[in-house]
């Protein structure tokens, strides 16, 4: 790709020429003359930007204002790193926190050739509108004009600035993990600033876009969060912050090459209430939505929200609840604000911090945050969860970082845990794929060999047979549970089991005998499970998914955990389910139907099924939106009876025309909403929702 082209020199590509030639730069004729600044681009609507470097602003006060003496006719260069490359470049520059007006005399950007030095290649004017200078508003940001240049993913940038006046207070950011330079006059385009002042900060630089090449492939990932995300603790020019690995591990992958990275990180930054910098609430949409080619964010920030309650003193109940509802309700409210812009919002758990000795939290803060990160996992509200809990906690103290990952001060990670971090990211959730638009829905049948009662010259086999043939008319995928100890004494039982497997579909636990948790106790209800692991191996059937039968996971909470502690230890996912038509009412009318040969009856109960399927099907949906925002994938409850085998492909229909498409219950349950239940060392109980009022079989039909 054209766009990538690494450059030996300098990354900038400038085009050879004197000084009074001019150039027509590719087929649009758009001339431009050396003798001018540069060759700078008009803007075009149609050319899709990604933000390839950026950092989120916020006033630079204190210590991080810019050293006394440096208020006015003082050259700024700053060197970033760029994540993604192109042929076209712009800066966008930021005035945000600013009370007066910001003069920029000049702009010039070049490859920087030894970071942590001034020393610059050739490079380009900045231009502003055509005008070589310009005046950004107190609280505005403007873009440069696009420079038509060759930059390789992986650059450094050195951005190079002429300040008139620097008038107070100013707009940056304090963790650069950069050195930039500061000397009098206007010199932005000497090739060494020899008698420059550094500084480990950065002022007035916001974003660095670029543009070339398809933009099926392009986009940019923001990772926004408090100075875990900001690097605390990485050395100037040492790009070994988590969000640098990324970046790295996605310019290294052909699918993922062209994608930028933004930190979007403030160390001390809390979610709800402001503290260093702007609270994430109020900045969420500057830092994240208004950013050009936005398509995916990471959130990782609570810990500070955390600390800060009880680091004076002890915090009340009512406290401690408020601070979970707080941030889980601003979570919310950023998915949303996310998803509105077709940004998927993705949620990283927050990482522990016992035995820091500033916010010294204690047992009540720990449940804080586990109760938070329980929230992120099993929510549904994060299009992925990125378990960065589970990462870097110390399994024996899961409330302190391994020894491994910390920093030394409990709170930050190490370079080490930093480089885990950024490693485990899954570059899947970035990889360019169609994306199908309609909502998703699993099915899923239980009590197989035997359910309900048969009508008159059907068999167990006949079912199974009845119901494989519609799933394979419609290439559906489906799974079934097998209950081993049931119907064992009836004709047609083990065969149909062996017709369900011969026709592709695999086939889970559902327990021996059926058995319900609140009625038997833990010991009993795990015998019995454990009991249907060999039936279920000989008939080529996954012991390694569970439904629970009756839906039941008992009312003690202490019994609940017990036996998803077995069900972890054994290596078992849980199969869920979000929406059911209590298919299993309606077997014993309909035999009674059949038995009288009452074509009409049957009929209304047809009729009324439907209704019920459909009802079921928009409540789940319309649940799902209102908690998560967003379509769950659905997991729909059925059963191996009569009545359901005969109405199965009208209900397949049914679902075809409300709009949602069939997968594999893997598939349904990798969605973040299923993590309790695909994990069950997770708190239970498994994630569902509200099931709405269904008719039911019309009363007295057959009786």
């Amino acid at each position: 790709m054209r766009w990538l082209i690494a450059l030996t020199a300098c990354v900038l590509t400038i085009a050879p020429g004197s000084a009074q030639t001019s150039r027509t730069h590719g087929s649009r004729g758009v001339t431009t003359s050396h003798s001018a600044p540069h060759a700078w681009l008009p803007a075009h609507p149609y050319i899709r930007w990604t933000t390839s470097w950026g950092s989120a602003q916020m006033p630079a006060e204190g210590d991080n204002a810019l050293p006394a003496g440096s208020d006015r006719d003082i050259t700024l260069r700053q060197v970033v790193r760029l994540s993604a490359g192109g042929t076209r470049l712009r800066v966008r520059l930021s005035n945000r926190f600013g009370t007066q007006p910001l003069m920029i005399g000049a702009g010039h950007i070049a490859s920087a050739t030894r970071p942590g030095t001034s020393r610059i290649a050739a490079g380009r004017s900045l231009t502003f509108a055509g005008h070589g200078d310009a005046v950004i508003p107190a609280g505005a940001d403007i873009y440069s004009d696009a420079v038509a240049i060759d930059i390789a993913a992986g650059s450094d940038l050195a951005i190079s600035l002429f300040l008139p006046e620097t008038p107070a207070p100013q707009t940056g950011h304090p963790g650069s993990r950069a050195t930039s330079f500061l000397a009098s006059g206007n010199r932005v385009g000497d090739a060494e600033l020899a008698d420059a002042k550094a500084v480990v900060h950065w002022y007035a630089i916001t974003d660095v876009e670029v543009a070339g090449g398809s933009a099926t492939d392009a986009g940019t990932v923001v990772a926004i969060g408090d100075s875990i995300t900001d690097g605390y603790g990485v050395k100037p020019e040492r790009n070994t912050r988590w969000p640098d690995i990324l970046a790295t591990r996605l310019r290294s992958t052909a699918a993922t090459s062209r994608i930028g990275v933004v930190n979007a990180g403030i160390g001390g930054n809390r979610i709800l209430l402001d503290g260093l910098g702007p609270n994430l609430m109020a900045r969420f949409d500057r830092d994240v939505v208004s950013r050009s080619g936005v398509r995916w964010a990471i959130l990782l920030e609570g810990v500070n929200d955390l600390g800060v309650l009880t680091r004076d003193a002890p915090a009340t109940p009512a406290q401690h609840a408020g601070i979970i509802a707080g941030i889980t309700a601003a979570y919310r409210q950023l998915a949303a604000r996310a998803h509105a812009q077709g940004i998927a919002l993705i949620g990283g758990t927050i990482t522990p911090f016992g035995g820091n000795d500033y916010y010294h939290p204690g047992p009540a803060t720990e449940a804080d945050r586990q109760a938070i990160n329980a929230f992120i996992r099993g929510s549904g509200v994060f299009d992925a969860v990125i378990d960065f809990d589970a990462l870097l906690r110390d399994p024996a103290m899961p409330d302190r970082l391994a020894s491994r990952y910390d920093s030394g001060d409990h709170l930050h990670p190490s370079e080490a845990g930093y480089r885990a971090m950024g490693e485990a990211v899954p570059l899947a959730l970035f990889a360019a794929k169609s994306v199908d638009p309609r909502p998703a829905i699993a099915l899923t049948f239980d009590d197989i060999p035997s359910h309900g009662p048969l009508p008159p010259g059907e068999t167990r086999l006949s079912v199974i047979r009845t119901i494989t043939a519609a799933l394979a008319a419609g290439k559906i995928p489906a799974f079934g549970f097998l209950n081993a100890g049931i119907g064992t004494n009836e004709v047609g039982a083990a065969a149909a089991t062996a017709a369900w497997r011969a026709a592709g579909y695999p086939l889970g636990n559902h327990g021996w005998s059926h058995l319900a948790l609140g009625n038997v106790g833990a010991a009993a209800f795990t015998a019995d499970l454990i009991r249907n692991e060999p039936p279920l191996a000989r008939a080529g059937g996954d012991w390694r998914w569970f439904r629970y039968p009756f839906l039941d996971e008992g009312r003690d909470p202490a019994i609940r955990e017990t036996v998803r502690a077995t069900l972890a230890e054994r290596g078992y996912r849980i199969a869920a389910v979000t929406t059911s038509f209590a298919d299993y009412d309606w077997n014993a009318p309909y035999v009674a139907c059949r038995a009288r040969r009452d074509a009409g009856a049957i009929a209304r109960l047809e009729a009324a099924y439907l209704t019920d399927v459909r009802t079921s099907a928009l409540a789940a949906r319309a649940a799902s939106q209102a908690r998560t925002d967003r379509d769950v994938p659905q997991v729909v409850l059925m059963h191996v009876g009569a009545f359901g085998a005969h109405m199965l492909p009208r209900v397949l229909a049914e679902y075809r025309t409300l709009g949602f498409r069939f997968v594999p219950l893997e598939e349904a349950q990798r969605d973040p909403f299923y993590a309790a239940a695909v994990d069950p060392r997770l708190p239970g109980p498994s994630p569902t929702l509200p099931y709405a009022p269904l008719q039911g079989p019309p009363k007295g039909l057959c009786g």
